[in-house]
């Protein structure tokens, strides 16, 4: 029967799976599990794991739980360390909170520090490998987007779009992509290698540091909003300096070491990068202070 047909057919289906699937439980909550000393007394803890690059926003679920017992900002730097070796997935370390630091020997995804909201972010390469970190990725795109407070230090390149509309962060890389700070808004970013094309458009806030030995970042950056200027002033250029160590203690980069044993020299490659707006309310002047 034609009619019969048609309104068997009509009929909703009802879908009843013969199992349930279960979703398979984050890195974060094996972090939950072996961190109880740390989670229920606050006592310090290191952690180590291995990582796949299907493992995403680790990090994120262990900084819930940090804000709930301990607040945003109350805790030490460094009061929980978790190592991961391998290749981490995208969004490492998404909207981590001060006392959680992440240490990734290997490399990461897409939106590393994606709205990181006080935590550090470490990446180095493996020691036994012979390559140059300093020319290869080790992060992807779109890395320290929309980060507020917190650091990152990554001894190798950024893809395209880092640190876009970072608002706090500081953050060394040795090298990015277009569109590098583009839309940033505060903290401060050295970047020891080239930038791709556009950089720093629509920056409006912030600063950041290019080492440019070949001379190229002129041919790169976007002059609508900013400024740059070699560094003259021995505050600008003991910020920097510092900024570099931290990079060197953290990651054993060699770029870094290199420019730190011959910081005389190298330091007159650097670019210091100001908005525009943004360089006559500085607590200290990028032009050098002459003693009267």
């Amino acid at each position: 029967n034609p009619l019969l047909v048609q309104v068997e057919r009509d009929k909703p289906i009802k879908y009843k799976p013969d199992h349930h699937n279960e979703v398979p439980e984050t890195l974060d909550h094996q972090i939950l599990r072996d961190a109880q000393p740390f989670f229920e007394r606050g006592e310090k803890m290191q952690l180590a794991y291995g990582v796949k690059n299907v493992q995403r926003a680790i990090g994120a679920r262990a900084s819930s739980e940090i804000v709930r017992r301990f607040g945003n900002d109350q805790l030490p730097e460094h009061r929980l360390w978790v190592s991961l070796r391998g290749s981490a997935g995208q969004s490492l370390g998404a909207f981590s909170v001060k006392g959680l630091t992440l240490e990734v020997i290997g490399d990461s995804n897409d939106y590393v520090g994606k709205g990181l909201s006080g935590a550090t972010i470490i990446l180095k390469p493996y020691s036994h490998l012979a390559v140059d970190a300093a020319k290869s990725t080790i992060i992807g795109n779109t890395c320290l987007y929309g980060a507020t407070s917190g650091y990152l230090y990554a001894a190798g390149q950024a893809a395209e779009r880092f640190a876009v509309r970072n608002s706090g962060a500081t953050a060394v890389i040795e090298g990015c992509g277009s569109n590098g700070c583009e839309y940033m808004t505060g903290g401060k970013v050295a970047i020891l290698g080239d930038v791709g094309d556009n950089f720093g458009a629509g920056m409006s806030g912030g600063m950041a540091f290019i080492y440019d030995p070949c001379e190229r970042f002129e041919k790169v950056v976007n002059p609508d909003s900013i400024g740059w200027h070699r560094i003259q002033n021995a505050h600008w250029q003991n910020v920097l300096h510092e900024m570099i160590q931290a990079h060197f203690d953290r990651t054993g980069s060699h770029r870094a070491l290199t420019i730190l044993d011959q910081w005389e020299s190298e330091i007159s490659r650097f670019w210091q990068i100001v908005p525009h707006e943004m360089k006559n309310r500085l607590d200290h002047p990028v032009e050098a202070v002459v003693a009267a």
